[in-house]
C-alpha cells in the first residue's frame, strides 16, 4: 500500500472508531436482557459487530495508543453488556442449535475475555453432530468454523474440512463474475473473512480464489461505489486486504474518506442522513464498523509489508 493510502486508511479508521466509542450508549441492551433477546435483537447484533471491530484493532496492535485504548474500552463495554458472558451462556443453554453465542463469544476471546461455564458448554456442543448439521448457508458454516478456531475449541485439530466448506460457497465455484448480485457479494466478503480470520491467515484463502478476486474485486468495488452502496464497497475493500498480495487502489480510500462525515460516521449509502443521533447510530453503525476494520487491516498489512503494493 502506498504511503498516502496508508495515512488515509489510518485516518478513516481512527475517526470511525472514535464515533463508535462516542455513541456506544445507543447500542446498549435493555436493563434485564433475556436469553431470547425478545426486545434486544437489533442491539445484540450491533453489540457483536462492535466487539468484532474492537477485537481486531486490539489483535493487530497497529493503531496508535489512543485508538487501542478506545478499542479496549469498547470491547469491555460490550462484554459488560453480555453480563460478562452470562447472557451468551444462557442463550446457548436454552437454544443449543443457535450459533450466534459462539460467533459472538469469539470476538471477546480474541480480546482476552473468557467465561468458564460457556467454555465448558461450548466444548460439549461443538462435538455434537447436530451442531454441525444445523442448516446454514455455506458462508455461515465457515463463520461457525472460524469461531471454533478463534476460541480454541478445535484444539488445533484442523477440523472441520475447510476445503469442502469453501467449495460449497458461491465464491468456491468461481462462477461467472458478472452474475453477482448485492446479497451474493456480501456472502463473498464473509466467505473470505472467515477463511482468513479477518486477514490474520491470508493463506487460508485458496490460491485460485485469491486470483479470481484479484481479477474481479476492482470491478465489483467500482460498481457498488457508483451505486453509492458505501457499506458494501468498504466490505469489498476489506476482502482485498485479506489476500496474500493485496493490490490497493488509492481511489477506493479517497472515495471512502470523502463520504465519511466530519464526526467519523460512515453512511450506509447515498441516501440523506438525518440529525437524530440515535437514528444515525441505528442506520449507520454497521458501515462505520466496516470502516474501522478496513482502516485497521490496511494499516496492519502495510506494516507487514511496507513496500509498494
Amino acid at each position: 500500500m502506498s504511503h498516502p493510502s496508508t495515512e488515509l486508511a489510518h485516518d478513516v479508521g481512527s475517526r470511525a472508531l472514535r464515533w463508535l466509542h462516542a455513541n456506544r450508549e445507543y447500542g446498549t441492551l435493555s436493563d434485564i436482557p433475556d436469553a431470547d433477546l425478545s426486545a434486544d435483537r437489533g442491539a445484540y447484533k450491533a453489540l457483536g459487530e462492535t466487539a468484532l471491530a474492537a477485537s481486531l484493532v486490539l489483535r493487530s496492535g497497529a493503531a496508535g495508543t489512543t485508538e487501542l485504548a478506545l478499542a479496549r474500552e469498547l470491547l469491555t463495554h460490550c462484554w459488560e453488556q453480555t453480563v460478562n458472558g452470562s447472557l451468551l451462556y444462557e442463550r446457548l443453554l436454552r437454544n443449543p442449535l443457535k450459533t450466534d453465542p459462539l460467533e459472538t463469544y469469539a470476538h471477546f476471546t480474541r480480546g482476552g475475555f473468557r467465561h468458564a461455564e460457556l467454555d465448558e458448554l461450548l466444548a460439549h456442543t461443538v462435538t455434537l453432530a447436530s451442531t454441525h448439521a444445523a442448516e446454514h448457508v455455506p458462508n455461515r458454516r465457515l463463520g461457525v468454523a472460524n469461531a471454533v478456531r478463534v476460541t480454541g475449541l478445535d484444539h488445533g485439530s484442523g477440523t472441520p474440512r475447510w476445503d469442502a466448506l469453501t467449495r460449497a460457497t458461491w465464491l468456491g465455484s468461481t462462477p461467472e463474475p458478472w452474475h453477482i448480485d448485492w446479497l451474493t457479494a456480501y456472502a463473498v466478503t464473509h466467505t473470505v473473512y472467515h477463511l482468513t480470520d479477518w486477514g490474520r491467515l491470508p493463506t487460508g484463502l485458496p490460491a485460485d480464489l485469491s486470483g479470481y478476486l484479484r481479477d474481479w474485486l476492482p470491478a465489483w468495488t467500482d460498481v457498488w461505489a457508483e451505486a453509492g452502496h458505501w457499506d458494501l464497497m468498504a466490505e469489498l475493500m476489506i476482502v482485498e486486504m485479506c489476500r496474500t498480495d493485496p493490490q490497493v487502489d488509492p481511489e477506493d480510500w479517497r472515495r471512502l474518506a470523502e463520504v465519511q462525515h466530519e464526526d467519523g460516521m460512515v453512511p450506509r449509502d447515498n441516501q440523506p442522513v438525518g440529525d437524530d443521533p440515535a437514528q444515525r447510530f441505528e442506520d449507520h453503525q454497521h458501515p462505520t464498523i466496516v470502516a474501522v476494520i478496513a482502516g485497521n487491516l490496511a494499516l496492519a498489512r502495510a506494516l507487514e509489508n511496507p513496500g509498494p503494493a
